[in-house]
């Protein structure tokens, strides 16, 4: 499987949702930091479920279990090697998916690309489990940007057509950004985070489920940091965005709004600040052009579908006979993974934005 993503880092993400355990090995972090583990798990904290009826109930501790890499808690310049047990698995629930594959998610083309040898129990290896070690993965990545003074942060911007409000795209704080993320529910705006928490409660309730947005920022990313073409910033944090579950869009900026815009609305004027800065008054391009950051905030928006686990029958096939069945999906599983999902874009970005910083003068 191409579970194997390579800049100037690479990343192997390994395991599977109901196996022994799952993990990453991240190589090529720069050598000598100092890796707090107590923030990590505080990082990988966030999204673990929730015990407020929005999140499924299996539990796992997400304890990572670094095995080489670290030492006095400073990266070695070795292979950083952490691996995560899988404790709270029922992988009865799934006996009967090798031959009925649920709609929405990967069993069928699973199935056809491995011949049908692939683990479906609790989603195998395309499960958001696996959004654990891309968490630890980001949360290291993350510490040791913020030296730097760069953040990333992400909240709910939308659950089903209920919006927060939005982060600024041009005067975002390091503040702004720490505001939301010591939330248990991450928004902006509370009033309209209670909304959200009660449709998804509802959409449990009804045996459904939700889909939503998440907006990302990143701040003081020093303008020049990227390439053009097929190396460019955006290239690469849309390959790590995609490589987790349930993702299915991604704009950067103003994104598809801008295909409504004349040139002179689309295009964000230069101008020099109070510092000598070079700087645009409005961010439509997100603070990257031509694949290479402006020193603008990176702002970039999510779609998240709704999970495809839901209780309801639906209808299937079974294709190993041929025939049409309807199906009954058992396990536990999240109405909207969403809010659980805001730290794994953080951590994405995280990753994307070291990488190629280390080509970065001076970095």
């Amino acid at each position: 499987m191409s579970s194997f993503w390579n800049n100037n880092i690479s990343i192997s993400i390994f395991g599977e949702s109901h196996g022994p355990a799952i993990g990453i090995v991240i190589d090529n972090l720069p050598p000598g930091e100092y890796i707090d583990m107590e923030k990590v798990l505080q990082f990988m904290a966030r999204r673990a479920p929730k015990k407020d009826g929005t999140t499924t109930p299996r539990s796992e501790k997400d304890l990572p279990k670094i095995m080489s890499g670290v030492l006095n808690n400073r990266t070695t310049g070795a292979p950083l090697c952490a691996m995560i047990e899988n404790t709270d698995t029922r992988s009865k629930d799934y006996s009967n998916l090798q031959r009925l594959p649920r709609p929405g998610h990967a069993d069928y083309t699973g199935a056809v690309r491995y011949r049908g040898f692939n683990d479906v129990r609790g989603g195998g290896h395309f499960s958001g489990r696996l959004t654990a070690p891309l968490c630890f993965a980001g949360a290291v990545c993350g510490q040791i940007l913020e030296r730097r003074g760069i953040y990333t942060g992400a909240h709910i911007y939308a659950i089903h057509g209920i919006y927060d409000d939005a982060f600024s795209h041009t005067k975002i704080t390091r503040d702004d950004i720490l505001a939301v993320r010591e939330k248990s529910f991450p928004v902006i705006n509370d009033s309209q985070g209670e909304k959200m928490h009660e449709d998804i409660i509802n959409a449990r309730k009804g045996c459904e489920s939700l889909g939503g947005m998440i907006e990302c920022v990143s701040i003081n990313v020093p303008a020049g940091v990227g390439s053009p073409m097929f190396n460019g910033l955006e290239n690469s944090i849309a390959q790590l965005i995609f490589g987790i579950p349930a993702v299915k869009g991604l704009e950067f900026g103003a994104g598809f709004k801008v295909a409504e815009m004349v040139g002179s609305q689309d295009n964000d004027a230069f101008y020099i600040d109070e510092n000598g800065h070079v700087k645009t008054k409005t961010n439509n391009h997100g603070g990257i052009l031509g694949g290479i950051s402006s020193g603008m905030p990176i702002t970039l928006n999510v779609a998240i579908k709704p999970t495809a686990s839901i209780a309801k029958p639906q209808e299937t096939v079974d294709f190993r006979e041929k025939t049409n069945e309807i199906l009954q999906i058992k396990g536990r599983h999240d109405p909207c993974i969403v809010p659980r999902a805001v730290p794994c874009v953080e951590a994405a970005v995280n990753i994307a934005l070291l990488s190629h910083m280390m080509d970065y003068p001076h970095f």
